[in-house]
């Protein structure tokens, strides 16, 4: 072997050895995170295929443990678990924190908001993610992104085909500013547990629900209860977000950092994605059944949305933070269109 061929050979090994060496020694980072999905879901699915995404592109520098329907605690307290390391994360939604800060309403459901999870998308990564995290760094968590399914849609007894037909409607509504919003335009929304919507329109305590959107609806089994849905939906579409705790997030590598935040959008783009062909498919399947879709008229979204945003200037007084959020939304709002000066 000649001289310059065994200089070449020890070269590529001292290079074979030290790469090696860097493998072995590179620090593997675990984040313990909690969704309130089962695994069996298929936003729970989607949450699975997020974990992989992250695991193989660190090459297993960052392995994620995922807990599936809110095994540890409950939805509710996932955020503080992060917040107070039981957990590091959390993939519920902000919505479950309005009782911490109202300005979490506007983070976790944008009520008369936007018309597609890409109009909502636009507003986080083009002006509105600061303010969004800057609400969650007040309580030591770091906003990565969002996954939103889009619009749901309410279930009814009867017809509800424009804003003049929710005089009068009594339906299961969530608490808080949703109620504010229906009441004032003559509904009469009825706070009741998720679980007892079966009953209650099966004993027709109610005439309809704001259950969850299209398909869920469906496997819920509502539409063999009442034949009327609105859809596409106009006046929720909640966020699910994925929030770590900030002290974890700062000490991780950059690289790490953008892989995370590269799989987050990409499990935003398939959920929009999916939830749209599954809605697609039981809207399809709804109107062979002789259920009837109302797909309101843009001046009717526009009445909702508007009565939206009275409520929006009430619940933007509680905090500089909710009046931060609101002003952000209403500045890109009448950008997109969807409100006129």
């Amino acid at each position: 072997m000649s001289k310059i061929t065994k200089t070449a050979t020890g070269f590529l090994a001292a290079v074979l050895a030290a790469g090696v060496s860097l493998a072995a020694s590179a620090e593997t980072h675990t984040l313990r995170i909690q969704t309130h999905y089962a695994p069996e879901t298929v936003s729970g699915k989607l949450a699975t295929q997020f974990v992989d995404d992250v695991q193989t592109m660190s090459n297993g520098e960052l392995k994620i443990e995922m807990f599936y329907s809110s095994s540890v605690v409950k939805s509710v307290e996932a955020f503080d678990a992060a917040a107070t390391g039981i957990l590091d994360g959390d993939m519920t939604g902000g919505a479950y924190q309005t009782g911490k800060n109202p300005a979490f309403q506007f983070v976790g459901d944008i009520m008369g908001g936007y018309d597609t999870p890409w109009q909502q998308y636009a507003w986080l990564y083009n002006g509105g993610f600061k303010a969004a995290n800057n609400l969650y760094n007040k309580y030591d968590m770091e906003l990565i992104g969002w996954w939103i399914y889009g619009q749901e849609s309410l279930a009814s007894s009867k017809s509800l085909a424009g804003i003049d037909d929710l005089k009068d409607f009594k339906f299961r509504s969530p608490p808080g500013l949703e109620t504010e919003i229906f009441a004032s335009l003559g509904a009469k929304p009825i706070v009741m547990d998720f679980t007892e919507i079966f009953t209650a329109l099966e004993t027709k305590i109610i005439d309809g629900a704001d259950a969850s959107g299209l398909a869920n609806n469906v496997s819920l089994g509502l539409y063999d209860l009442v034949s009327n849905a609105t859809y596409p939906g106009f006046h929720s579409m909640p966020s699910d977000h994925l929030a770590i705790n900030k002290g974890k997030w700062d000490a991780l590598p950059e690289h790490l950092k953008r892989i995370i935040q590269v799989a987050m959008q990409k499990l935003a783009f398939q959920t929009a994605l999916t939830f749209e062909i599954k809605n697609s498919e039981a809207a399809a399947k709804l109107r062979a059944a002789n259920v009837t879709l109302h797909d309101w008229s843009a001046e009717d979204r526009a009445a909702f949305r508007k009565a939206a945003q009275g409520a929006w200037q009430g619940w933007a007084e509680k905090t500089p933070e909710a009046r931060a959020l609101v002003d952000s939304h209403t500045a890109f709002l009448k950008q997109l269109g969807l409100i006129k000066e």
